[in-house]
């Protein structure tokens, strides 16, 4: 019934009637059927189609059915197609009881990923097409999403489809975890304990919504709460209400809040020596090195041959975005990811009441099997300013123990990097002027 994947499916599989959620699109497809999942052709640590497979089959006898019943983590969705007009709903487990962990990112760092992934095809999506002023306007589902949203404990629910939900293996460039879909034919909810901090801004109609998100943060809202209740419209200026896709959500809370930091920041004095930080997690090295300067920040990435990002390639792609001190206008073309690395940079800076000149970089290995969302980043991020540093009191110093630490060799950041190389070359003035005497 499934062809080659059902030869690395678990016994249970079989027999399991959802061949629809099995059909599989990935970019290397010849090398996958070449491999069916046992080879490690591709030089992962696990197959990544084998991993969402598991995840799906194991969790498609209760969620394959026109009804559904289990316990929201709480969990809304809202789609980005189609846009003015979207797919807006509630995501379901089939299970009742403390589903939380299922939708709270903070909580995953020390996860294992096919616990990750399994978390996220245990959601079953409801999905209805609402036009994204639908915030403003209300209506019973729009109402029952947003008090959702707000909600601080897993709320039962009951949903029905108007046919069996499926999904789809998919392997490709953003090809994150979701569990599987179906248009919703009716929806309903238990009295949900909602977070009465959130749902006071959903009250104050003349409340910014950037306001509302950094007041909110400051009080201990995890951060994956305000991508929640942002993207169902629940902050902002009444009128200016709108439902905002789940990922358009994510990288704009993170946006919106680092940039209060940030803001915050400038007004510190500067660190005064060289400071490198390193973390190493799930075939993921994070590196930072921050600089006795004004405040500018730097993302990097390199991705090695058999990654996502550098499939057919014969050694690392390095790519990055930059902003100085007066930030960026154009959306970064590394993605969001550079907005949840800056949240994590802004954020430690403002603890320790100091600003400076950050470059982050990450080392991605062939061994990591899948994208696994933003929320991967910013949570390594404040893994990595958790962990002692290393200070130097001169930048040559401090590349050298940066290069020490990374594979790619540290002459190719710096060739890279607009930071290295302003850094270099405003080091040299420096020293040109002092020994000139100007």
């Amino acid at each position: 019934m499934y062809g080659w994947i059902g030869e690395i499916l678990p016994a249970e599989a079989a027999g399991t009637a959802a061949p629809r959620a099995l059909a599989v699109r990935s970019r290397r497809a010849p090398l996958c059927i070449l491999c069916r999942g046992g080879r490690r052709l591709c030089g992962k640590a696990v197959c990544p189609i084998e991993l969402k497979a598991r995840a799906l089959i194991s969790n498609s006898g209760a969620a394959m059915k026109t009804e559904l019943s289990g316990s929201s983590p709480p969990s809304v969705f809202v789609g980005r197609y189609g846009y003015p007009k979207v797919s807006i709903g509630p995501m379901v487990p089939p299970v009742y009881g403390d589903t939380s962990v299922m939708d709270i990112p903070e909580s995953w760092l020390f996860e294992r990923i096919d616990s990750i992934v399994n978390y996220r095809y245990s959601l079953v999506r409801g999905t209805a097409r609402v036009e994204v002023d639908a915030a403003r306007r209300g209506g019973r589902l729009v109402d029952s999403l947003q008090e959702l949203s707000m909600g601080t404990a897993p709320a039962d629910a009951e949903v029905t489809f108007i046919k069996p939900p499926a999904g789809r293996i998919s392997i490709d460039d953003n090809s994150q975890p979701f569990g599987p879909s179906a248009p919703l034919k009716q929806f309903s909810i238990s009295s949900v304990k909602v977070d009465h901090r959130i749902e006071k801004a959903f009250y104050d109609g003349d409340y910014l919504a950037a306001d509302a998100l950094y007041e909110l943060y400051n009080s201990g809202v995890e951060v994956s709460k305000l991508q929640r209740a942002f993207s169902m419209g629940v902050f902002g200026v009444q009128k200016k209400r709108r439902l905002v896709p789940t990922r358009w959500s994510i990288t704009a809370v993170d946006s919106i809040l680092s940039q209060r930091l940030i803001d915050e920041v400038k007004g510190y004095e500067t660190i005064d020596k060289y400071q490198v930080y390193f973390w190493k997690h799930q075939h993921n090295t994070f590196a930072a090195i921050l600089i006795p300067r004004a405040w500018s920040f730097e993302w990097m990435e390199a991705w090695f041959p058999g990654t996502f990002w550098n499939q057919e390639g014969t050694s690392a792609a390095v790519e990055g975005d930059y902003e100085g001190y007066g930030g960026r206008k154009e959306y970064p073309g590394i993605g969001g990811c550079y907005f949840s690395c800056r949240l994590g940079v802004a954020e430690h800076l403002r603890s320790i009441r100091r600003q400076a000149t950050a470059l982050v970089v990450r080392e991605i290995m062939p061994e990591f099997p899948l994208p696994l969302g933003v929320w991967f980043v910013r949570e390594n991020v404040r893994a990595m300013f958790r962990k002692p540093h290393i200070e130097f009191d001169d930048l040559s110093s401090a590349l050298r123990h940066l290069g020490s630490l990374l594979r790619v060799p540290i002459a190719r950041w710096v060739s890279k990097s607009a930071i290295l190389r302003d850094s270099i070359l405003q080091r040299r003035i420096d020293e040109y002027t002092v020994a000139g005497g100007l």
